[in-house]
């Protein structure tokens, strides 16, 4: 049996710039933004960290629901597949790696003078293949806990 193939990419990083929304010209919504993800990395005898830069796409629904939270420094969890885009300019052959996000979760706390504290975490998901596609919306792990009054025991564990 013959074993098929898999592209799989799954990030946390930071947005380096808010996305940006529009539309192709047959009215989808595009949404585009950038990551960095840092990553250890050993250089002579000591520890070093080297940001990663990530161009990012969320297409649809997902992406008009999800544009307004995503500015600069927001930390974001991103699962989705590589796809490569091809092109000629000038006569010469051009290519750009980007990531297709299928599925989006604000993480971690707000950028500088982003949104206002409490705001509650969700997961945005898209479902179904390149012919049926659906936008889910999953608040089944959203929390607003408020800081430790929201807690019933002192202790929050």
């Amino acid at each position: 049996m013959a074993v098929s193939d898999m592209n799989n990419v799954f990030l946390i990083g930071r947005l380096t710039r808010d996305a940006e929304l529009r539309y192709t010209n047959s009215d989808v919504p595009v949404c585009k933004f950038s990551i960095a993800v840092n990553r250890r990395k050993r250089s002579g005898d000591r520890w070093e960290t080297e940001a990663n830069f990530f161009d990012v796409v969320l297409w649809g629904k997902l992406g008009t629901a999800l544009e307004p939270y995503l500015e600069k420094g927001k930390q974001v969890c991103i699962t989705g597949e590589l796809r490569q885009n091809r092109w000629e300019q000038n006569g010469q052959t051009r290519s750009k790696v980007e990531i297709v996000a299928t599925d989006l979760q604000l993480l971690g706390g707000n950028p500088p003078g982003g949104s206002p504290p409490g705001e509650r975490k969700s997961s945005y998901s898209r479902q179904g293949n390149a012919q049926n596609t659906e936008d889910t919306f999953d608040s089944s792990n959203d929390t607003d806990f408020g800081g430790p009054g929201g807690f019933e025991d002192d202790i929050p564990f």
